[in-house]
């Protein structure tokens, strides 16, 4: 049996908002089926194409964009470069015109109330996250392809292992952290050089170095950006983005043009503990409200929580003087060893976890990250992953009214002082007596997330989803 191999640009990738097991997972669900297409060379064959959302993607598919991602991937748009200002537009004019220009190439009818098909009570077996796309040929046969989107923008087509990425020669193969510690410690390796060392079977080293930087530029765009963007989230929930009005608060009268100035300002203005904690709720609070609003986001390891490693990462640059191209780089390698770990040994999609597999997930991977960061040994770096999650053990997903808002966003601040939290008392503890390991608490999410009832998983069928009066307009 193969082992899985995940590269860091498997575990934070460049996207759209809200979710990516919901939007980004669909949106490359329908690339791959317009590629399958061209592939089998019935492009030019197809007169019509229907899209089956099934289970998670259909009861929450209109919060979180499913049906926007799927159209716009059926399109041939690129999530990674495709202008976020013109989504609106494109979709509004997709359901006018009852036109879509399949893989930008050939123009069929498309009426989104009639080939846009929820199955809100129907659940394939594999992932509740599964979505079906049917094209209809001029010789009357048809073709048909079902996608699941299993979590952090991963995709498997049925049919396939998932393992279907070329296997390379690894120098440090892991599945577990035991294996991770044990590399570490027989090579004296910091748990981001291990991982550095890794990405040359896939890459030369420059480009791996380059690949990062241009994450962590999303990662402060995103950040500069939301904290600069006032107004309301759309949805219908009418929520007020706060980010903007707390960094107001904080800088007073003071305004910056640029992240830098901005981020120099920020650590001029004092380093007291109300003053950081406040600064590091508006930082998660700014990615996950420009996540809300189809903005420009890296999954880390999940759209929902895509604030937490930001926060913790703009924490450390703002606070700990981590602001050096070398800090970055090794702050955001270590953090996706850890994800790689909980999504070999559990899950990192909400639809199959709830949300300890997201923001639990992420503030473990920001934890270990910080811990190595400030000088933690290997094992305390393990310890704050552990740390991290442990007392996320049984988060619940249920976002209301199937949007990534409420509790999503605010759950992102609180994952990221979690997670800074855990670092100190890593960096506090002696790990050679700590009684729980990080294997036992990936292992007990798992088992967690098997026993979760499946109301609690994303569906927006229990909890705070239908424990809170809400009316939305019409789609």
């Amino acid at each position: 049996m193969q082992r899985e191999q995940i590269s860091v640009f498997d575990i934070f990738k460049i996207g759209i908002g809200p979710s990516s097991s919901h939007t980004l997972g669909p949106w490359r669900a329908a690339q791959q089926f317009t590629a399958s297409l061209k592939q089998k060379e019935l492009l030019a064959q197809v007169l019509q194409v229907k899209v089956l959302l099934y289970g998670s993607l259909a009861k929450t598919g209109i919060g979180h964009g499913t049906d926007i991602a799927t159209l716009l991937g059926l399109t041939g748009a690129d999530p990674v470069t495709y202008d976020v200002n013109a989504i609106g537009p494109a979709i509004a004019a997709i359901k006018k015109d009852q036109l879509l220009s399949l893989a930008g190439e050939k123009l069929i009818s498309f009426d989104y109330n009639e080939d846009m098909i929820f199955l809100f009570s129907e659940s394939l077996p594999f992932h509740p996250n599964a979505v079906t796309f049917q094209a209809f040929l001029n010789d009357g046969k048809a073709f048909s392809e079902t996608y699941y989107s299993i979590g952090g923008g991963f995709v498997v087509k049925e049919g396939d292992t998932g393992n279907e990425k070329e296997q390379v020669d690894l120098p440090f193969p892991i599945e577990k952290a035991s294996e991770l510690l044990h590399w570490c410690l027989s090579t004296g390796l910091k748990v981001s050089e291990i991982v550095m060392e890794n990405e040359l079977a896939w890459r030369r080293e420059e480009e791996t170095l380059k690949g990062i930087l241009q994450h962590y530029t999303v990662m402060k765009d995103c950040i500069y950006r939301g904290c600069h963007t006032s107004g309301f989230l759309p949805g219908g929930l009418n929520v007020a983005r706060r980010a903007a009005a707390l960094n107001k608060r904080l800088m007073g009268d003071s305004a910056y043009t640029d992240y830098t100035s901005w981020v120099m300002a920020i650590r001029a203005g004092g380093n007291g503990f109300n003053y950081t904690l406040d600064w590091v709720s508006c930082f998660a609070l700014a990615v996950n409200e420009e996540n809300a609003s189809f903005g420009r986001v890296v999954t880390a390891p999940t759209n929902g929580a895509a604030g937490v490693i930001p926060a913790v990462l703009q924490y450390y640059i703002t606070f700990c003087d981590g602001f050096t191209e070398e800090k970055i780089i090794q702050f955001i390698t270590c953090a996706s060893e850890i994800g790689s770990i909980f999504k070999k040994g559990a899950t990192i999609s909400a639809a199959m976890g709830g949300c300890q597999a997201e923001i639990g997930v992420s503030s473990a991977m920001a934890a270990a990250a910080l811990t190595e960061c400030v000088g933690g040994s290997q094992r305390q770096v393990l310890m704050a992953a552990e740390i991290a999650m442990e007392h996320h053990l049984g988060l619940t997903c249920d976002p209301i009214g199937g949007l990534v808002q409420i509790p999503c966003i605010e759950r992102n601040t609180m994952g990221a002082i979690k997670a800074i939290t855990a670092s100190q008392l890593a960096l506090q503890s002696n790990p050679d007596k700590a009684k729980v390991s990080l294997d036992a608490v990936v292992n007990t999410m798992w088992e967690t997330a098997l026993d979760m009832n499946s109301k609690y998983k994303e569906t927006s069928d229990g909890g705070l989803a239908t424990n809170i009066p809400i009316s939305l307009p019409e789609c």
